[in-house]
């Protein structure tokens, strides 16, 4: 049986995987129409090429129904608990970078800090008599991060479209999202807390710790992490 290979099935994410295996001598494509989800692997025999949106790999990683995957550092902690139990990171593919950062209203004048936004926080609940509201697509990573840091007069809502305007439509107070440049948080009128990043995101490989695997799957996965420099 063949080893399976997930790797993001649209959009520079997709054509960036294809470049990194490429340069590694391995010939991963995608074949029939853009609408067909089918892919083909050369240089190396024994593997097949699944093609999913980036959200499914670390499901289908943590199910074992792929025995690789590339996709976000953010999503697989975002969407596996305990996820280092689950999978394997093997290789940061260079690609792919973004922030998961906490940004707030350029107006607010005196919170540039997460003590600033606690502070805040707590002055919010005392005038207006209910949580400031923080809109994101990463609870847990978010809950986390600011359980370690000590704030707590906040809810988390979830955010299902474009998180940065969610400030301005008066759904939420503060926002936590990736970035890669800033540019759209500053054009909706937000500025970053000073802090590092809640998590500092770039497409990554992973090897399922939950597939099972037979002799030959593994000298499958044996020859192409040779194959792709990794081995050792």
């Amino acid at each position: 049986m063949s080893i399976r290979l997930g790797v993001p099935s649209k959009g520079r994410l997709m054509e960036k995987t294809f470049d990194w295996f490429g340069e590694r001598g391995v010939d991963i494509r995608r074949t029939g129409s853009d609408r067909e989800y089918a892919g083909a692997v050369g240089g190396i025999d024994g593997v097949e090429l699944v093609l999913l949106s980036a959200g499914e790999i670390p499901r289908e990683l943590a199910a074992g129904r792929i025995h690789l995957g590339v996709t976000g550092s953010d999503l697989v902690r975002e969407k596996l608990p305990r996820w280092d139990r689950l999978v394997q990171e093997l290789a940061p593919l260079g690609f792919g970078h973004a922030d998961l950062v906490i940004a707030v209203p350029k107006f607010w004048v005196d919170v540039d800090t997460l003590d600033d936004l606690d502070a805040a926080a707590a002055a919010f609940r005392a005038r207006h008599g209910h949580r400031l509201r923080l809109a994101t697509k990463y609870h847990r990573l978010v809950r986390e991060y600011l359980r370690r840091a000590g704030v707590a007069d906040y809810q988390l809502v979830d955010s299902q479209g474009a998180t940065e305007g969610t400030v301005k439509h008066g759904t939420a107070e503060a926002i936590a999202d990736i970035t890669s440049s800033g540019e759209t948080l500053r054009a909706n009128h937000l500025k970053i807390l000073e802090e590092a990043p809640i998590h500092q995101s770039q497409a990554t490989l992973f090897r399922s710790l939950t597939a099972p695997t037979d002799e030959g799957q593994d000298r499958t996965l044996d020859a192409l992490s040779r194959t792709l420099g990794l081995a050792g």
